[in-house]
């Protein structure tokens, strides 16, 4: 497999012993406890999620050179990347979100394979160097005035870091977790929805610390914030632990094939896996989930304030507002961009975890049947004012957003075995980079059309809604179709005694049952603050602005 024989080659240090990053170095002794392993998850999630985060650089990024925009009106977004004497427009830059969402994807498609032979101690530095990395880079971009620059940083490399950085804790956690494959993975990645609450408002404070003249201090932020999640996304890589072949939970029996058919005990390679039909449904059932979510979470903040307008502040008139009326408006919507970050980080721990008892597709049901309903009220709720119930409805609508994420990790390891789930899942997150970009284009592109065929901004998002309503339903389809894999694609014996062999653990199985059976102790209460902290910070930072909603 590419890049087998570098990784070998890294791994060796002093006449043939493992190097430090070796997957055999990560290997779990009798000591340690299973429940460290999440916290080295989310010290790394937490820090690739502030790409939820990111747009809080758009206007900023675009009022470096002062007295410029006149002159540069015109400028296209090709002269934009080389030009280093005009300011940017927030079109050029924000497509650097969609240029890390799709690296992303791409990444974890390329590398996952090699990510399972690696180790995700590995996995996660590399990560580390090229987000945090990507983002130093990004900020001497912007600090040269070289858009390319910061394209090349924060969007390509800061995406491989994205990519490799997601998919690193999933088939660790999911081999440490057996019993509860949902609530291991969701909080794992409730921490990339987490990421932007402590993020945004770091990013925020830093740039305002480091402005100068009036001139945003983007580039120095940028910086610092690359080298904080340099430092915490190492520290998450290096507190990796693997479990040996064998291991599982004291008293733990896994289920038979009677009692759930879609849980196999056996395993799928990712060469077969992704050839499966299996793979392809519950590929669109990410991107149908994701599209319909990331349409509501890209407009939540003027549909709120194009549905509502003044009856946000008690209003019933339509006259024109005043200027501290439309920034109490204003205040009111980022309440509720606040509050969905807040449902979507907390919505993936609660659903993932609820799918261990209710099963991953009947989990993904629940979103579809439930999210069809919701997206479907949401005009009706607009039409009669009922700004509360419109809020708790978008809430629920980002939680099984978020859900979608945590649930399908565990979802795949149900139906293609835990072997190679984390390359599996790396193949699946393309449909995220599909929903990622063709979602937010489709939504902009219908709501302009709307409103060029004179359509009032406050029925706008009609037509809108009940089209994401219809991806939902086609979800639903494939969801329903999804079955056990056939007999023929399983791996053989000795096809996993092969794929095994190149994780070198060889001699390792015998002391499966006595691997992990440490107790939590200080060192788990320490892990648990320095990650459990910062979320918490960033929750009540997110219920504060919230209360602008109220």
């Amino acid at each position: 497999m590419a890049g087998v024989p570098e990784a070998e080659v890294l791994n060796k240090a002093g006449g043939g012993s493992p190097g430090l990053l070796a997957r055999e170095r990560t290997i779990a002794g009798p000591r340690f406890n299973r429940w460290l392993v999440p916290t080295a998850a989310l010290a790394i999630h937490l820090c690739i999620g502030m790409a939820y985060g990111f747009s809080v650089f758009w206007l900023p990024m675009t009022k470096l050179v002062p007295g410029t925009d006149a002159a540069c009106a015109n400028l296209g977004f090709f002269a934009q990347l080389f030009n280093g004497t005009c300011n940017w427009t927030v079109p050029s830059v924000n497509h650097i979100f969609e240029t890390f969402i799709a690296m992303l994807g791409i990444s974890a498609a390329i590398w996952g394979g090699w990510l399972e032979h690696a180790g995700p101690r590995k996995a996660g530095f590399i990560a580390a160097l090229c987000w945090g990395g990507g983002l130093i880079i990004g900020g001497i971009g912007v600090s040269m005035h070289q858009l390319w620059l910061v394209y090349l940083g924060c969007g390509v490399l800061g995406g491989v870091g994205q990519g490799l950085g997601y998919i690193t804790p999933v088939s660790t956690l999911i081999k440490w977790f057996p019993d509860r494959r949902g609530l291991a993975t969701g909080f794992a990645i409730m921490g990339y929805g987490g990421g932007a609450l402590i993020g945004a408002p770091i990013a925020v404070a830093l740039m305002q610390k480091f402005t100068v003249n009036g001139i945003p201090g983007v580039a120095s932020t940028l910086m610092c914030m690359g080298v904080i999640y340099l430092v915490a996304m190492s520290l998450g890589a290096f507190g990796f632990r693997v479990p040996p072949n064998g291991w599982k939970p004291l008293g733990w029996t896994a289920p038979t094939q009677s009692t759930s058919k879609l849980i196999t005990q056996r395993h799928v390679h990712l060469n077969r896996a992704w050839k499966t039909p299996q793979f392809w449904l519950i590929w669109v059932v990410l991107c149908m989930n994701v599209t319909a979510g990331i349409g509501v979470l890209s407009m939540a903040s003027p549909m709120l304030q194009d549905v509502f307008g003044g009856k946000l502040l008690g209003l019933s008139g339509t006259g024109d507002l005043t200027t501290a009326q439309k920034a109490a408006i204003a205040a009111s919507a980022a309440g509720l961009v606040g509050l969905i970050s807040l449902f979507n980080s907390l919505g993936r721990l609660f659903w993932a975890s609820t799918s261990d008892f209710l099963g991953r597709k009947r989990t993904y049901f629940v979103f579809f049947a439930l999210g069809i309903v919701l997206y479907c009220l949401l005009p009706t709720l607009g039409h009669l004012g009922m700004a509360a119930m419109f809020v708790i409805a978008v809430c629920l609508i980002l939680s099984m957003y978020g859900g979608g994420f945590a649930t399908v990790p565990a979802y795949l390891a149900d139906i293609f075995g835990t072997q190679m789930v984390g390359a599996i899942h790396g193949r699946l997150l393309t449909a995220w980079s599909v929903a990622g970009v063709a979602g937010p284009f489709l939504i902009a592109a219908i709501r302009q059309t709307q409103l060029d065929a004179g359509v009032a901004k406050n029925l706008v998002y009609d037509h809108t809604l009940y089209i994401l309503a219809g991806l939902l339903l086609i979800g639903m389809i494939c969801n329903f179709l999804v079955k056990p894999v056939k007999e023929s694609a399983l791996m053989t014996d000795e096809e996993l005694a092969h794929e095994r062999s190149l994780q070198k653990e060889a001699g390792t199985a015998a002391n499966a049952n006595d691997a992990a059976r440490g107790s939590f102790g200080v060192v788990g209460f320490i892990a648990w603050a320095l990650v459990g902290i910062p979320f918490l910070i960033g929750v009540w930072i997110a219920m504060t602005k919230a209360a602008a909603l109220f």
